[in-house]
């Protein structure tokens, strides 16, 4: 069986992975000739819009799925129309406009911080009226990783925050004094069937996620399911989503949705019973959801614009290595560490000697 995936990064590489041992095969639509996953399978270098590449990814495959959010969601939709595609295209289309997503969770009755769209820079203005400051002024599309958005402290900055976005049409929501930011990775098969993992506590530095660590038990937990499971559902979804919280005190207000196996996932590689790569091809093959359950304490270190140390990281006992195989940038994500040990003082010791090497 051949999954063809849009898109042709380290998301892609590592569903490929996941996949090889069950026998699944792949192919890659990516506009990139040096892709890091198309070493994996077959690789129709192309643009995401080319119809023509579309129409032989699509019948190359037997079901395709996408690997980041800003695939065109239009692109889904053509390829729904010749083979099945998951996530659905609306779904996605939902996660690529934040003014959309932030009335998604309103409409579930999902709490989220306060926001206001933001058309121009009169309208930036009056929002920062009715919302104060500090507050995040945030493009409605194509925005990740830090990029495509402002902190705003001072109503000096307005003009200056507007023209560096562009003056496109933007959120403005309140900086929420959270105390720490969570993801919940969720899983809905085609059936509608839904498992979850473990909250996961991440770290961000410059926008970009530095740590990763599953909290079992999380006292939250439940009412993040809840909310999953009200998303997973509104959207009719198929395939792994994040969902991106805000701890404050005991309440979870919705961040945003990665309608997609994550960053902050990566950690169920080694450190759960199913691993989300896995479970995301399960989900859009219609295969049972495999459990979600941590088989241990377990980390994430992203390795980020400089290559490490690879042989001091490979000497540290308990430390997996994943490395992407892309070439170094300053903030580009080149790989992760993952450490999973079932007592938490080694748990613990190990990662504060990967963290002492590649960086906090």
């Amino acid at each position: 069986m051949i999954i063809g995936i849009v898109g042709g990064g380290q998301l892609a590489r590592m569903l490929a992975l996941a996949g090889h041992p069950l026998g699944l095969k792949f192919a890659f639509l990516d506009p990139a000739p040096d892709a890091c996953a198309a070493s994996l399978g077959t690789h129709f270098c192309a643009d995401y819009r080319d119809r023509a590449a579309l129409q032989r990814l699509a019948d190359a495959a037997h079901v395709v799925t996408f690997e980041f959010e800003n695939v065109p969601a239009a692109t889904m939709a053509v390829l729904a129309e010749r083979v099945p595609a998951y996530p659905p295209a609306p779904a996605l289309a939902t996660a690529q406009d934040r003014l959309a997503e932030k009335t998604c969770f309103t409409g579930l009755g999902i709490p989220t911080p306060r926001y206001r769209a933001v058309d121009s820079l009169e309208g930036l203005m009056a929002a920062v009226d009715d919302l104060g400051l500090p507050a995040v002024l945030k493009t409605r599309t194509l925005g990740y990783d830090g990029k495509g958005q402002a902190v705003l402290r001072e109503r000096g900055e307005l003009a200056g925050a507007w023209a560096r976005l562009a003056g496109v049409p933007c959120l403005l929501e309140e900086q929420v004094p959270f105390e720490r930011e969570l993801s919940l990775i969720a899983v809905r098969g085609r059936g509608g069937d839904t498992a979850f993992y473990p909250l996961t506590e991440n770290v961000h530095r410059d926008g970009i996620l530095r740590l990763s660590q599953c909290r079992p038990g999380h006292p939250l937990q439940a009412r993040a399911e809840s909310h999953g499971t009200a998303l997973l559902d509104a959207l009719d979804y198929v395939g792994v989503l994040a969902l991106e919280l805000f701890q404050v005190g005991g309440r979870l207000l919705a961040n945003e949705i990665a309608p997609r196996v994550h960053n902050t996932g990566h950690w169920t590689i080694e450190g759960a019973l199913t691993s989300q790569f896995e479970n995301h091809l399960r989900a859009i093959l219609g295969f049972p959801l495999g459990a979600t359950a941590a088989v241990a304490p377990a980390a994430m270190v992203n390795l980020i614009g400089e290559p490490p140390d690879i042989a001091r990281l490979l000497a540290i006992p308990g430390a997996r290595v994943h490395l992407y195989g892309k070439e170094a940038r300053p903030g580009r994500k080149l790989g992760h560490v993952t450490v999973s040990l079932a007592e938490p003082a080694a748990q613990e010791r190990v990662l504060q000697q990967v963290l002492d090497l590649v960086g906090p």
